[in-house]
């Protein structure tokens, strides 16, 4: 699970051809990516924040500025599931920082920076500066992914969120729509299609309240349901951490028999 949302192309730092070629050592990023995966399918939280910053240390060392940009990123994602603010936006601003240091501006890899620190800012309730950057993340996305790339799905998702809690709830049901037409039908992607119909439930709610909108909130939540039952969808770590943000919001609804189902599938894919 790269929360970062990086590939392959993004890793190697350009040479400057002024420079010697060993002036800079790269760190091995796709290691280090697979490695964290393993620690969060693990759910280990301590051990993915002892790699991450064993490899920043080694990036700086080596000044390999990619190198760190990709792990910065990875330590705002960490952050935020860890739920430490002011850890989390810290290592968002630096990575925004990074990005426009090394001369990434107008980049994907700038919106997926843009991305993950507005992700950090909405998940501590600042959805005024999230949306911002969001906003900025959006027309680097679209200006250079086509239209079918997930990437956006999760961009649109989790703008959505934050333009719901701003009360913008037109827009943020645009962006879901949106969502849906990039991630329906794509093969591994009912767990995010799950995520955008509660999206759409807590829309409903925010919007006409919990009981004017009961019937639409339950239909949303039963095909969100049966999307997270799909036999065909890999019970991976990144199904086990679906398992665990989705949980709540069928608890919340009264969906208790099918929150403690997806919390119990988690608990056995990381091994608890």
């Amino acid at each position: 699970m790269n929360n970062g949302y990086l590939k392959e192309e993004d890793y190697a730092e350009p040479c400057c051809p002024f420079e010697k070629p060993d002036a800079v050592k790269t760190i091995p990023v796709r290691r280090v990516l697979d490695k964290l995966d393993e620690y969060f399918a693990k759910d280990d939280s301590a051990g993915a924040e002892r790699h991450l910053n064993y490899w920043l240390a080694e990036a700086e060392e080596n000044r390999d500025r990619r190198g760190e940009l990709t792990v910065r990123n990875e330590l705002v994602g960490l952050y935020r599931k860890t739920e430490r603010e002011t850890e989390a936006l810290d290592a968002a601003e630096r990575a925004i920082r990074l990005a426009k240091a090394i001369g990434l501006e107008g980049s994907v890899t700038m919106g997926t920076t843009l991305l993950n620190a507005a992700t950090a800012y909405k998940v501590f309730d600042q959805p005024e500066q999230a949306l911002a950057l969001y906003e900025q993340a959006r027309d680097l996305y679209e200006a250079n992914l086509p239209p079918t790339d997930e990437r956006l799905a999760g961009l649109y998702n989790n703008m959505a969120v934050t333009l719901t809690a701003l009360e913008r709830y037109a827009e943020a049901r645009d962006l879901y729509e949106a969502a849906l037409s990039v991630i329906s039908g794509t093969e591994g992607g009912q767990a995010d299609e799950a995520v955008t119909y509660l999206n759409f439930a807590d829309l409903i709610a925010a919007e006409r309240g919990p009981d004017a909108g009961d019937a639409a909130i339950r239909a949303y939540l039963d095909k969100a349901e049966a999307l997270l039952n799909d036999p065909a969808l890999p019970h991976d770590g990144y199904y086990a951490f679906v398992c665990e943000k989705c949980a709540p919001t069928f608890a919340f609804y009264g969906y208790y028999f099918t929150a403690k189902e997806l919390e119990a599938r988690a608990r056995e894919i990381y091994g608890t």
